[in-house]
């Protein structure tokens, strides 16, 4: 069996133009739709929505290849790194390291692609790791790049990458294809087209020890972060890491072959789906600072911290619904008092409430109160 590389052509990618159009056309439009919610955040809550979704990237890009981050001092490294007042939450190297990575694709997005930018990314994620022989430049071992799973005995080798000797010229290649296929280039696509081709094209180098994945999306993002002209507040990582099983299934098809349209739109579906969860993310935050407006002052302690807790989990909030048990537990308080609690919180209308008994939940109301 050969893989991509081996095959005569590479890396001349084939695909049918006409039928990644519509999704280039929707990309488009919706992007507009995003940068249009964005600007609807007020100036002085907008580094905050930047620290939320760029945190929620970094977990989730950590997330796919199997890596638990702690949020919090993601978070805590983002500020610093955007020049904002820091917290004095601990910052981790592992959780600095992603952090620095993501500010710097979001801030040099316009820059041209470089070795150098690549060698600065990779070194920022993977400083930490003493386990590596080469940090901050390409693979030089001479076994072959693998990505295998199973048992050690009896391994399952999903693709195997150029040998490492073959990798610069293969990223000098890389580097030019990327730049000129960029806006205004000579030979300019589309921003789907030219994202989707970018990540797998990467992926098929393989150029690094480890680290490769969270470089290729970071790739993808800085493509469509060019192709929009606005850095990319996409949640792209976000909506892979839920789809994480067909995301590998896909690379490892299509790093068997030169025909991508199938790839191509697949990845363009990702990234629309991921557009709307941006937007989603962008109406919660909005609502979540409207929340706060109306009830702030008629918080008690107690309460306040449930209700950061529970704006922490997201959109999708806590599954089923805040039960007096998880009340008690996050607020360490009686239960009792916890259900004085929830009854002043439905009574302002800060919460709704459904089921009866032990059966109860509380879910935060961000439609305001009922007029």
């Amino acid at each position: 069996m050969a893989w991509n590389w081996q095959i005569s052509g590479w890396p001349d990618f084939r695909y049918d133009v006409a039928s990644l159009a519509p999704f280039e056309q929707r990309f488009l439009m919706s992007s507009g739709e995003v940068l249009g919610a964005v600007h609807h955040v007020s100036p002085s809550e907008r580094d905050q929505l930047r620290i939320d979704l760029l945190s929620d990237e970094a977990m989730k890009t950590s997330a796919i290849e199997g890596e638990m981050l702690d949020r919090r001092s993601v978070q805590s490294s983002l500020r610093r790194q955007l020049g904002l007042s820091p917290d004095s939450y601990p910052t981790k190297p592992r959780e600095r390291g992603v952090a620095e990575m993501m500010v710097d694709v979001y801030s040099t997005y316009a820059e041209t692609l470089e070795h150098e930018t690549l060698f600065r990314w990779h070194e920022m994620l993977l400083a930490f790791d003493k386990r590596l022989e080469a940090i901050g430049s390409y693979r030089q071992h001479e076994e072959a790049m693998q990505i295998v799973s199973g048992r050690l005995d009896r391994p399952v080798v999903h693709f195997e990458a150029p040998p490492s000797a073959q990798v610069r010229n293969e990223m000098d290649r890389y580097v030019n294809w990327f730049n000129q296929t960029g806006p205004g280039a000579e030979e300019a696509l589309p921003a789907l087209t030219r994202a989707g081709l970018s990540h797998l094209y990467f992926e098929s180098i393989h150029p690094f020890e480890d680290g490769n994945g969270r470089l290729g999306r970071a790739l993808a993002e800085k493509s469509l972060a060019q192709s929009i002209g606005q850095p990319s507040l996409i949640a792209l990582a976000f909506t892979i890491e839920r789809k994480r099983k067909d995301y590998y299934d896909q690379l490892e098809q299509h790093q068997k072959t030169l025909d991508v349209t199938p790839w191509l739109v697949w990845f363009a579906d990702v990234v629309l789906a991921a557009q709307q969860t941006t937007l989603e993310r962008v109406g919660f935050f909005i609502s979540k600072a409207h929340f706060y407006d109306r009830y702030r002052i008629a918080l008690n302690e107690r309460q306040a911290k449930v209700i950061e807790r529970m704006f922490r989990e997201g959109p999708d909030g806590f599954k089923g619904g805040l039960s007096a048990e998880n009340y008690i537990s996050i607020s360490g308080t009686s239960r009792a008092t916890a259900t004085r609690d929830l009854q002043e919180l439905v009574e302002i209308d800060a919460f709704t409430r459904t089921g009866e008994r032990r059966y109860t939940r509380y879910w935060l109301n961000l439609e305001g109160p009922d007029v």
